[in-house]
């Protein structure tokens, strides 16, 4: 097992190793003095995992109550939201006790979120069940909801008392849903180590697994605890993102998953950045080998045109322009700031 400690506002570990989640009642005991919990869940984990944490939980002494909500982008809305905090109400979850998050990044985000403000927040716990939510989402204290206006409008920072990341649970994944998670792991690679881009172009992941995680987990954490609130370097976390936020909500968040999103993000910034001189020749190659060796795309029937106002509706957006994330180079990545007129021109848009 590995073990990643956040320094944010709140300090906290980030387990990494295989057959954690049937340990999770004893690790969740040792970090609360509460022995009441509420695990929540979508529909599809809760036939996978649900029983095997409830079970570890009672088995370390807790009274467990547990709420699953129907799997899907399309669920991390207010309408779940305010059913999560109907169910916490009904189970008297109070300030003292300890809610926990079972799933993929949609389950962690709107569940941390719900822990933040139930209350005026409850402590939570982090138990990420894809490689996407293992590798990012589920470390550094984002936590949101989607609008009609668009993706993770609605949030809040909200650091988790701990997250287990067990590595078995990825054997359950579709090609397809690991490949999603595979998006986040090259961002990593390009914004900050070569050497882990270098490794996802010479094999699969599956063979480190647990190295892999790690590593990503402390490239966040160290990202996170230089500018935990986002005020500075930790936009660098949302490289592809820009775009890509907008091509989700382009296909109204049902379309395209978030990882193939970003994917298309990186590349099509990168190919854009590098036609500017932005970045450091080949750049756009290497990247677009990576992905598609990693069962990823590299871009979308979209015309950059019909993105261009999704991605001004971004979190990024500013009063007087936009931040986006660009690489200069494998591993080197820094934010540059545009005003509107500037962002059409990098997009090539009129």
């Amino acid at each position: 097992m590995r073990t990643v400690t956040v320094n944010a506002s709140r300090k906290y570990d980030v387990f990494i190793g295989n057959g954690l989640i049937s340990k999770s009642g004893e690790i969740v005991k040792g970090l609360t003095a509460s022995r009441k919990a509420a695990v929540i869940t979508d529909n599809t984990v809760a036939g996978l995992y649900l029983k095997t944490v409830v079970d570890s939980l009672k088995e370390s002494g807790f009274e467990v109550h547990t709420f699953s909500f129907p799997a899907g982008e399309s669920s991390k809305c207010h309408r779940t939201l305010i059913a999560v905090y109907d169910f916490l109400a009904e189970a008297q979850i109070t300030r003292s006790d300890v809610v926990v998050a079972l799933g993929g990044g949609v389950v962690g985000d709107l569940v941390g979120y719900a822990a933040a403000t139930y209350l005026r927040g409850v402590d939570f716990v982090q138990i990420p069940t894809t490689l996407l939510a293992q590798v990012d989402s589920s470390v550094g204290g984002k936590t949101a909801v989607d609008i009609n206006a668009g993706k993770n409008l609605v949030g809040a920072f909200k650091q988790p008392i701990c997250v287990i990341c067990d590595t078995d649970v990825l054997s359950t994944l579709s090609e397809d849903i690991f490949a999603d998670g595979m998006g986040e792991v090259v961002k990593y690679g390009m914004i900050k180590s070569a050497a882990l881009f270098e490794k996802l172009l010479s094999g699969s992941i599956k063979d480190c697994l647990e190295d892999v995680i790690a590593e990503c987990v402390s490239i966040k954490c160290d990202v996170v605890e230089a500018d935990e609130f986002e005020n500075g370097e930790r936009m660098l976390l949302n490289f592809g993102h820009t775009l890509g936020h907008a091509i989700e909500k382009y296909y109204n968040f049902s379309g395209i998953s978030h990882g193939k999103a970003v994917a298309i993000g990186m590349a099509e910034f990168t190919k854009l950045a590098e036609e500017k001189g932005l970045c450091k020749g080949g750049t756009f190659e290497a990247l677009k080998k990576c992905l598609e060796k990693n069962s990823l795309p590299v871009s979308c029937e979209i015309e950059l045109k019909k993105l261009a106002h999704l991605c001004l509706s971004d979190k990024k957006r500013k009063s007087d322009g936009i931040n986006i994330v660009l690489c200069s180079d494998i591993g080197k990545s820094f934010i540059k700031k545009l005003s509107i007129e500037e962002f059409y021109e990098f997009l090539n848009v009129k």
